[in-house]
Order: C-alpha cells, then sequence, then structure tokens
C-alpha cells in the first residue's frame, strides 16, 4: 500500500449517501458536519445518531465533527456569552460520546482587528488567553476523559503563532491545533498573513486536522482542490515533516467534487 496519506471529507450526512463508496473503500477519516446548529444540538438529534450509524456501518477511519461556531465567540468578553458556548460544548460532546467522535472541530477567535490590537492595551493577550480558558476547561477535562480532541482552527488568524500559544496554555492532549488551507490563503491574499504552508510549518506536531480547500486569497471559497491558487506541494512538503498524522479533511462547498479533489491531489502525487 502507498505510504502517502488517505484523504478524508467533511460531509452531512446526506452527502455521506453521495460519498460512501468512496469513504469505504480505504480507511477515510470522515468529519460529520450536521451537529453545527444551535437548533440541532437543542433538539432531538438522536435520530441523527441513529442514522450515522446505519451509513457508516463498515467505516475504518476515525470519525470527527464539525462543532458549533456560528455566533459564537470562545473568547468573549461577556461572561453570559462564555457560558453559553460552554453548554454548545458539552452538548458537542454529548453527540461525539454517542457516536463515538474522538475530535470536534472549533473555531479560533483571534481576529484581524485583534491582530493588530493584541499589544495596543496592557495584557491583552493574556486577557485572550484567560477567556478562553473560562469558556473551555471544563469541556476539555470532559473531553481529555471520553477520548475526544477539540481542534482549533484558524478563521481570520493572521499570525498562525498566537492559536499555537493558545492551545499550547492548555497542556492538554485533549487540546490540538487544526489549519484551514482557505482561511489561511484569505489571510495571505487579504491581510498580509505568512503563505499556507507556513501555518503548517508553525503548528508543527500539534497539528491533529486539516481542511483541505482551495480559495484565492480574496474570500473564503471552498473551491475543490486545483481550482484555486494554494501551493499544494508546499503546503504537504511542510506536513511530510509532520508526525502527529492529522486528519486531512476535504471541505468544499459542492460535495460533487469531493471524488475530484482527492483526485487532483493523488495526480499530484500527494496523497490518495
Amino acid at each position: 500500500m502507498s505510504d502517502l496519506p488517505i484523504l478524508g471529507a467533511a460531509m452531512t450526512l446526506k452527502d455521506v449517501e453521495l460519498n460512501r463508496d468512496w469513504l469505504l473503500e480505504k480507511p477515510r477519516d470522515l468529519e460529520l458536519q450536521d451537529f453545527v446548529p444551535a437548533e440541532v444540538l437543542c433538539g432531538d438529534w438522536q435520530p441523527l445518531v441513529e442514522r450515522a450509524k446505519q451509513l457508516l456501518d463498515g467505516h475504518q477511519g476515525r470519525l470527527g465533527m464539525h462543532g458549533p461556531f456560528m455566533g459564537l465567540n470562545i473568547a468573549s468578553a461577556d461572561p453570559d456569552v462564555r457560558a453559553l458556548v460552554a453548554r454548545r460544548m458539552e452538548q458537542a460532546l454529548d453527540v461525539a460520546a454517542a457516536l463515538n467522535i474522538t475530535q470536534i472541530v472549533i473555531h479560533s477567535p483571534y481576529t484581524t482587528w485583534m491582530h493588530n490590537n493584541l499589544d495596543n492595551w496592557p495584557e491583552q493577550r493574556q486577557r485572550v488567553l484567560e477567556m478562553t480558558h473560562q469558556t473551555l476547561d471544563a469541556a476539555v477535562k470532559r473531553a481529555e476523559n471520553q477520548g475526544c480532541v477539540f481542534v482549533l482552527e484558524n478563521i481570520e488568524d493572521k499570525d498562525p503563532a498566537d492559536r499555537r500559544r493558545l492551545v499550547e496554555s492548555f497542556n492538554s492532549r485533549a487540546f490540538a491545533l487544526s489549519i484551514d488551507t482557505g482561511h489561511a490563503a484569505y489571510a495571505t491574499g487579504s491581510t498580509g498573513a505568512p503563505p499556507v504552508d507556513y501555518f503548517a510549518n508553525d503548528a508543527g506536531n500539534l497539528l491533529q486536522h486539516v481542511h483541505l480547500q482551495d480559495a484565492d486569497g480574496y474570500a473564503d471559497r471552498h473551491w475543490p482542490v486545483g481550482h484555486g491558487s494554494i501551493n499544494w506541494r508546499a503546503f504537504f512538503a511542510r506536513l511530510a515533516g509532520i508526525t502527529s498524522n492529522p486528519r486531512l479533511i476535504i471541505e468544499i462547498r459542492d460535495k460533487s467534487q469531493i471524488k475530484a479533489s482527492a483526485a487532483y491531489l493523488a495526480n499530484l502525487g500527494l496523497a490518495q
């Protein structure tokens, strides 16, 4: 068997139905995206769990989920907002326990505005860490006991080191890094962030998850891989030096192009 990394994908259960043969042909990792909305987490999600168990019969890859993020800020200055975010994380962990999910993707608190202002007020950098800990400490501890890992995805992050230091501050096997290639490309093209491969270089072995999507450096495109301007050879060269075995998750808008995206990277000799 090839030593090239095996690609997975982010999908809803509806998308799994369309791509099930591809998903099951190898031990491909899957990131479920049905449990993001608050309406789902606050409602009866058990039927979705039962449907997932049926569709994933025979699945040999690792199973993850995208956690809640819409309208949420894990480093909010408002204690009531922090309490709400903490509740959503507990709900996500409930779903993870029901499906034996071992990874939950959540969003970074760092913004472009924050990058330019972190040193504009005394102790602002430390304050971001403290508020994040107040939001997530209990969830991260529960994740440790549950055998699950939260991975922190870059959104507007301009300096990948900020997010890395935040993860390091938890000193927990249940908190690691994620890279979204399209988000990094946006930051490179629109805010002057370093190139996408530099994000992987900074993450090192704290990296346990990657969203693979293509973009043009202007917006969060979620184009099929090969349709944008990302230097995939450079990015995968950085990944080759990382031994933490991150999940490589194709996350594109048009789910009918998942197989084509995987084929593009396979034809470059980068993955399978």
